[in-house]
């Protein structure tokens, strides 16, 4: 007797991995989540939604993205909002690629890239990062071909935490074709610190192919409510929303992220603690003898080789995030459990020393 096959395409994916569970919630530096609690207004303007979950959500995000258009100063028919952004990444792809065409992106990089993009049946380039965690553009530039109809360019990179320069992406994007679209994923942009870093919103009003991807689920802490909206000209944005299930984004979610952009200053402050965090945490790991890329996101990346499973069991019990055979990402965390990585850092540096 046969059974139902899925998809070809799904034999060679991977089944998407979320951090290692931690004793306590602040240990768990493996998933990038924000230490802090919601902001002010978020949990009472959520709450207020519960009463009617026997309702649809609203599916227009009217009140999400009018909020959002406030917020940058464009019109509401820029946005598309999904389950994080990772939800309207898969969305993206999926109203732009087809068996036969190519996306192109760098690697290593965000793990969700290859799962998004191989189920759409297009044919994925990998490129390798440069030896020092950032992105190669050349490299990038010179792998687009006739079938290219997508490039991802993550900054800051996750894992490794450099940015792309806002230099390197004009560059860049004088040499992709107006018909390729090249999304800047930002998820991490709130922690950017560094004047020559890349803007992909400034990008996107010299050119019309750009797609920004933002999230609340960093800096915004609401990684539980899973709301993620992409940036970009009208044309794309509605083949996103088409693309996206409808009512995805429950009314619970929209109001708390609402609820969140109205508390700007806090957030502001927040992150730059966490952002204090992050510098203190590289200028420890280096004083320790650890080859550690510059970062601008909100956590840090140990290229550890084959070293990086021992590395990960040796932290307990606090938990980062190990990629074999390559390194280790630990988020920043409260300043007491950022305290234990470090002891632990130390601690396998010096057996290994031995």
């Amino acid at each position: 007797m046969t059974t139902p096959r899925a998809r070809q395409a799904l034999d060679g994916i991977p089944v998407y991995r979320a951090g290692r569970a931690a004793s306590s919630d602040d240990h768990k530096l493996s998933s990038n989540e924000n230490p802090y609690a919601p902001l002010p207004g978020v949990i009472e303007r959520a709450a207020a939604e519960l009463g009617r979950m026997n309702r649809y959500p609203d599916a227009g995000m009217t009140e999400l993205y009018a909020a959002l258009s406030a917020r940058f100063g464009l019109p509401a028919d820029h946005f598309a909002a999904g389950t994080g952004s990772v939800a309207v990444l898969f969305a993206l792809l999926t109203a732009h690629l087809e068996q036969g065409d190519e996306i192109v992106y760098a690697w290593r990089s965000f793990e969700a890239y290859p799962i998004a993009a191989d189920l759409t049946g297009a044919t994925t380039v990998r490129v390798p990062l440069r030896p020092d965690a950032t992105h190669d553009l050349d490299a990038m530039a010179a792998a687009v071909t006739d079938r290219t109809k997508v490039v991802l360019v993550c900054t800051p990179n996750n894992p490794t935490g450099p940015v792309v320069s806002a230099e390197a992406l004009s560059a860049f994007l004088t040499k992709v074709p107006s018909h390729v679209l090249v999304v800047v994923d930002e998820a991490y942009v709130e922690f950017v610190r560094d004047p020559q870093a890349a803007s992909g919103l400034a990008a996107l009003a010299e050119h019309p192919n750009v797609v920004v991807l933002r999230t609340f689920s960093k800096a915004y802490g609401l990684a539980g409510l899973r709301v993620g909206y992409a940036v970009a000209r009208p044309e794309v944005a509605i083949a996103i929303r088409k693309a996206t299930p409808p009512f995805a984004v429950t009314d619970l979610s929209q109001a708390a992220a609402v609820a969140s952009l109205e508390s700007q200053d806090l957030l502001d402050e927040r992150v730059e603690a966490i952002v204090q965090e992050r510098v203190a945490m590289l200028a420890a790991l280096r004083e320790q003898g650890w080859d550690v890329p510059d970062t601008e996101a909100n956590f840090v990346w140990l290229p550890l080789g084959d070293d990086a499973l021992d590395f990960a069991a040796s932290c307990d019990p606090v938990s980062v995030r190990p990629f074999a055979g390559e390194g280790v990402r630990v988020s920043i965390g409260a300043p007491a459990v950022n305290a234990e990585l470090l002891a632990a850092a130390a601690a396998f540096r010096r057996l290994r020393d031995v």
